[in-house]
């Protein structure tokens, strides 16, 4: 019996996924200017599901478009990352101190996820690397138990992934540091301390304020 072909995401959708991904990668770095044409051969469509690919990706502020000329990836400014880390701080903070007692389970898949990133990092997969840092965090925030706040968080992933990735190009010792730091983090949930374990999450996070001020730490 012959096996039935594997049926491919619609047009728009693959566009959308590949600039996207590339984007968040930074294959795509913020300045560059993307053509319709180029990227419709890129992924081997037409110039109309491109367009609806574009369209999408503006609203989610990505990137902006320009009428006959193509479409601008925005860079990451200052002012956005500075108000992700605030967001961060609020949600995480709150978030690990509600997470403490951890269950056996939280505290695996968060020795699972400090073992992966140490082998990304050591791969020099960067893309691999900031993703499975935002996955640390994510499982915390879950844990918390507060699904309206989890959602708000997961609304930030595509900012955080794309930060990570920039910061690690510019600050690539944070690499190493980040992984200390998140061994810090689960110390302390292990040793059932939620403040020690929020004041941990505040240190680690507080180092992008630094970052973006052009200072080193």
């Amino acid at each position: 019996m012959t096996a039935a072909p594997v049926k491919q995401p619609p047009a728009a959708d693959r566009v959308y996924t590949h600039i996207k991904q590339a984007v968040l990668d930074r294959r795509y770095e913020g300045g560059t200017l993307l053509t319709e044409g180029e990227l419709a051969e890129a992924v081997g469509v037409s110039r109309t599901p491109v367009r609806e690919a574009l369209l999408k990706l503006e609203v989610e502020g990505l990137i902006k478009l320009y009428p006959k000329k193509g479409a601008l990836v925005l860079a990451v400014s200052a002012q956005e990352i500075a108000d992700v880390v605030e967001t961060r701080l609020l949600v995480e903070e709150y978030a690990v101190r509600k997470a403490v007692p951890a269950p056996p389970a939280l505290i695996a898949r968060l020795e699972e996820l400090v073992e992966e990133q140490r082998q990304r990092a050591e791969a020099g997969d960067l893309a691999a690397v900031a993703a499975t840092d935002r996955c640390f965090h994510a499982e915390i925030v879950r844990h918390a138990g507060n699904e309206i706040l989890s959602k708000l968080y997961d609304r930030m992933r595509d900012r955080q992934l794309r930060m990570g990735v920039a910061v690690m190009n510019s600050q690539p010792d944070r690499i190493a540091k980040n992984i200390v730091e998140h061994t810090e983090i689960l110390e302390a949930i292990k040793a059932g301390d939620k403040e020690l374990a929020a004041q941990r999450v505040r240190r680690h996070l507080s180092w992008v304020k630094v970052v973006v001020r052009g200072e080193a730490r």
